[in-house]
């Protein structure tokens, strides 16, 4: 799996990074939210330079003019919840790819042991089709491996596949690469070197889906 850290190079992503880490910041959930549309829109552009194009006439009020436009169908997924304002980003750069949409969460069986549960997924049809599959950051990576596996038992496997996560640990990193050899590339804008025992990133940025849509009541 190809890994590219966007955040390794200076640019304003790395302000949106700042902010959406920042503790301050992050009681202003329009703003979290809003951040979080941004990096899907920067990740989304840089993803657009690796499809395939071909040149094509179109129409002016004067004349006929010739660009080059993306050949490639997309499809924009997304975990939920913490996801979708990534995925709102992603299709405001893709505004014909369609959509796919999968609930996957950690169910705790013991104070410090759990499993990724998947209780909804709806998927259009994959096959020939670039995936983009975005969640706010991949701890372990587990998640996004089982997310990716149900997508395709639902919908086939694409031809391409791009993971999103703005935040990654070195862990699911090298999860995702034993599993995902040369079959994917991951996009991130920042790597963090530590977990603790439930599997939290540190220094991460919290509860993704806490922060942009309010605390949860777990059931």
């Amino acid at each position: 799996m190809k890994v590219i850290n966007l955040g390794e190079t200076d640019s304003a992503l790395n302000n949106i990074i700042a902010q959406v880490r920042d503790r301050k910041i992050q009681k202003d959930s329009l703003r979290f939210r809003f951040n979080l549309e941004r990096l899907g829109q920067i990740f989304a552009y840089e993803i657009s330079k690796t499809l395939e194009y071909s040149p094509k006439d179109v129409t002016t009020p004067l004349a006929t003019a010739r660009v080059n436009t993306s050949d490639s169908k997309i499809v924009a997924a997304t975990i939920l919840r913490a996801g979708l304002p990534i995925h709102k980003g992603v299709m405001d750069i893709f505004d014909n790819a369609e959509s796919a949409f999968i609930a996957a969460f950690r169910k705790y069986d013991k104070v410090d042991e759990f499993h990724i549960a998947i209780e909804y997924c709806t998927c259009p049809n994959l096959r020939g089709k670039t995936l983009i599959l975005a969640d706010t950051m991949i701890a372990t990576g587990v998640s996004m491996e089982i997310a990716y596996n149900r997508l395709v038992d639902d919908g086939g496997k694409p031809a391409k596949t791009h993971f999103i996560s703005p935040i990654s640990s070195v862990y699911a990193i090298e999860y995702l690469q034993k599993r995902f050899p040369d079959s994917a590339t991951l996009w991130t804008a920042a790597i963090d070197e530590e977990l603790t025992s439930q599997s939290y990133i540190i220094p991460g940025l919290g509860d993704a889906g806490d922060l942009a849509f309010g605390t949860k009541v777990n059931l």
